[in-house]
């Protein structure tokens, strides 16, 4: 099972940056597509971005253009930037990958 730790969450203002990253352990980091997720209080669950193995990479409409998801799988590591946040960005954000889930960690867009 992969263990994975997200961080880099925290309390911005609209407009300004954050950077997710996710550290997974093991070494089948680089053979399973990578995805961030985030549940908003009173929410489901929604699917943010997703990057393949070999790097191709998908976005919810709300965050296209905004978000990008990039993986460096020399470090097991999958990012997500984020710019222009806005206060509906505030939710909880999670990695998956291969079943596991991570922690999350939380983003607050607020002024």
């Amino acid at each position: 099972q992969v263990q994975l730790v997200e961080s880099g969450g925290g309390l911005v203002q609209p407009g300004e940056s954050l950077r997710l990253s996710c550290a997974a352990s093991g070494s089948i980091f680089s053979s399973y597509a990578m995805g961030w997720y985030r549940q908003a209080p009173g929410k489901q669950r929604e699917t943010v971005a997703a990057i393949t193995r070999g790097g191709t990479t998908t976005y919810a409409d709300s965050v296209r253009g905004r978000f990008t998801i990039s993986r460096d799988n020399a470090k097991n590591t999958v990012y997500l930037q984020m710019n222009n946040l806005k206060p509906e960005d505030t939710a909880v954000y999670y990695c998956s990958t291969a079943g596991s889930w991570g922690q999350g960690t939380q983003v607050t867009v607020s002024s």
